[in-house]
């Protein structure tokens, strides 16, 4: 829009305060923006049963958010995300108000249950041969301010599926030395046959291509950086200067991501990846991935969670089939398990 924020934000606030000059509010939304990201947040307020915007506050604390909340009595329900400084806020300035996680979160964390689920277990890939056992899946509590779940959630089904591959590998081997062919054992992994006779040429799981460095990357000072930081220099900002004096050209973000990791590995006791996980065989060592009854190609995670997360009303009669497909094969790889709400229940039932 061809609008400064500045004329943006005016107009926000003359609407809101026309709309509601003389309304009670009852539910409200609290989550916060930026004015410069990682850097400065403002807190923006949203009227619920009328959906619409009530106010904007120039900053993102405890003080001026429970201010606010004590101007306006009539509240009954706060609608927020995990961070803890709007819990303490509706705590000081809205006791009387319940607390409820709002619709985005709650439905972002059942999402990234999903894939994580049927990424670490192998029920929809066929990649990662992992059994049910391996690794749980973590409870994310929607109240809850931990800013790390979905880092967490990323390193472990990045370390997850590299073991899952050296699984795939080994069994890929396996079988090819009891005489089965690179069709049938592509059937029972899910890998294409061409890559199965790739892999039957490496004696050890091949890396994957890394690609070329260039300056936007810290680790294309990878060198220099680790000679500064066994030297004892490890302030973010002192390295992010002195790379940049030979040409960096990337942000302070990426440079502090590679260092936290430098960081959790420096921890006592402490390590970057997830502890290995106990293995347990399948009865017949080989997890049969699910497939599209349509096409026969296997049922990604990505895919299985937008699925699974659309109501049924909106989908189409492929992918409906798919859903069924997902409801049978969850139910026939886990006989004793207890119903999946995730995908028997869609969003829109109650």
């Amino acid at each position: 829009m061809p609008v400064s924020d500045d004329t943006i934000l005016r107009q926000l606030k003359r609407d809101a305060a026309v709309a509601h000059c003389n309304s009670a509010i009852r539910v409200v939304g609290i989550d916060d923006w930026s004015w410069r990201r990682a850097w400065r947040y403002g807190t923006m307020i949203v009227d619920l049963e009328r959906r619409s915007v009530v106010d904007i506050l120039e900053d993102r604390n405890v003080a001026s958010v429970a201010q606010w909340l004590e101007r306006h009595p009539s509240i009954e329900i706060v609608s927020r995300d995990r961070c803890g400084l709007y819990a303490q806020a509706v705590r000081e300035g809205a006791p009387q108000a319940r607390q409820v996680a709002d619709r985005f979160h709650l439905m972002h964390n059942l999402r990234i249950a999903i894939e994580e689920q049927m990424s670490l277990s192998g029920r929809a890939t066929g990649r990662a041969l992992l059994p049910n056992e391996a690794i749980g899946s973590a409870q994310v509590d929607p109240i809850r301010n931990d800013r790390h779940v979905d880092a967490t959630h990323r390193r472990q089904a990045r370390y997850a599926h590299r073991l899952s591959r050296h699984m795939v590998f080994e069994m890929v081997h396996a079988l090819h030395k009891e005489g089965l062919s690179c069709s049938e054992i592509s059937r029972r992994t899910g890998y294409g046959p061409r890559s199965i006779a790739k892999w039957l040429t490496f004696d050890k799981p091949p890396d994957r291509r890394r690609a070329a460095l260039k300056p936007t990357s810290p680790l294309y000072f990878e060198a220099f950086l680790t000679q500064c930081w066994t030297h004892g220099n490890r302030s973010g900002r002192n390295l992010f200067h002195d790379i940049r004096q030979r040409g960096y050209t990337g942000s302070f973000s990426n440079l502090e991501r590679l260092l936290a990791s430098w960081r959790r590995a420096d921890k006592p006791g402490k390590n970057s990846a997830p502890p290995a996980p106990l293995l347990h065989p399948q009865p017949d060592g080989i997890v049969v991935p699910i497939r599209d009854p349509e096409t026969g190609h296997v049922i990604s995670p990505i895919v299985a969670a937008a699925l699974c997360m659309k109501p049924r009303s909106m989908l189409t009669i492929n992918q409906a089939r798919k859903v069924d497909a997902l409801k049978q094969g969850i139910t026939c790889l886990c006989p004793d398990a207890q119903p999946c709400h995730a995908i028997s229940r869609h969003p829109s039932e109650p």
